[in-house]
């Protein structure tokens, strides 16, 4: 038998004995995959498609191009609502950002790593708390009559609850709800990304002289940037979908705040009180739209989903 013939006959079973592990590999990420696609399919993009439809018909069926969005756009109610959303949203995310980056920073660099441990815990028990039940806590807390620090309200000139939910001060009260519930739990993801900075990196700063400041501004900020931008999309589209929070402040305040104070309880309205679906469509696909457009642009701008070379 020659070289030739010997390599024929060992090489050809190895060919034919890696096809059926790369096969079975193949299949196993097909069947994981497959349950998030059926989900996705029935709970995320015909439910989307459907709202299109109703959005581009009226309530016979009838094909009516963009009617449907100028009648919610003319409404007195559409323009306040997105000004809330807008104001809300400024707020939530620059207060969302500097304090959880600036929070897992200081936890990463300067805090002992037992107490570290502790503080991320003590953060994160907010965000168990569901909407409602964070938004019950917050109803107490921001009464003046029953609050355990009503002496910070009464100082702020806030004697009554009613003062409290003004509507010039609830942009900021939704705030300060929101990153009570939500923070905790990105401050364990920026410290999770923190982490994955190479000693090397950071020692090289260190000897290079740079402090605090100057190490988080220049090198660790700049190598979680995808990690702050994923935060930011998600923040940003939980925001945009702002609607139990002020709906029970609408409900314990006996009126006080607008039941249509937000694009969703607009939509809710327009849906259950006036029977609207067609026009509490066009509202969620302008969302929807808003969100998307927002995502893509922080997506092109941080290079979020840019593959690192090797």
């Amino acid at each position: 038998m020659t070289l030739m013939e010997t390599e024929r006959v060992t090489v050809t079973p190895l060919r034919y004995s890696i096809q059926p592990r790369r096969r079975g590999r193949s299949s196993t990420g097909c069947l994981f995959v497959a349950g998030y696609a059926l989900l996705l399919l029935a709970f995320g993009i015909f439910p989307t498609g459907y709202s299109f439809y109703l959005a581009t018909t009226n309530d016979r069926g009838q094909f009516t191009g963009l009617n449907q969005f100028v009648k919610v756009g003319r409404d007195y109610r559409f323009d306040p609502a997105f000004t809330h959303m807008l104001i809300y949203l400024i707020l939530w995310l620059i207060t969302l950002v500097v304090l959880v980056v600036l929070s897992a920073v200081v936890l990463r660099s300067r805090v002992r790593p037992k107490t570290s441990v502790l503080l991320r815990f003590l953060y994160y028990l907010p965000g168990a708390l569901s909407g409602v039940a964070s938004v019950l806590v917050w109803l107490f807390m921001l009464d003046p009559d029953v609050s355990p620090v009503s002496w910070l309200l009464h100082s702020m000139g806030l004697d009554t609850f009613a003062a409290v939910l003004s509507p010039g001060n609830l942009p900021l009260v939704l705030m300060v709800i929101a990153f009570w519930t939500g923070a905790g739990g990105w401050m364990v993801v920026m410290y999770g990304a923190l982490n994955n900075i190479p000693d090397e990196v950071m020692e090289a700063a260190r000897m290079d002289g740079a402090g605090l400041w100057r190490t988080a501004w220049h090198i660790q900020i700049p190598m979680i940037r995808q990690w702050i931008a994923y935060m930011t999309i998600l923040a940003f589209a939980a925001g945009t979908q702002l609607f139990v929070e002020p709906q029970l402040l609408q409900t314990a305040s006996l009126g006080r705040v607008s039941p249509t104070w937000s694009p969703n309880q607009l939509a809710y309205v327009y849906a259950f009180q006036q029977g609207d679906f067609n026009g509490a469509a066009a509202i969620s696909v302008v969302l929807l739209l808003v969100g998307l457009s927002a995502a893509g642009l922080l997506i092109t701008r941080s290079n979020l989903f840019k593959l690192d070379k090797e």
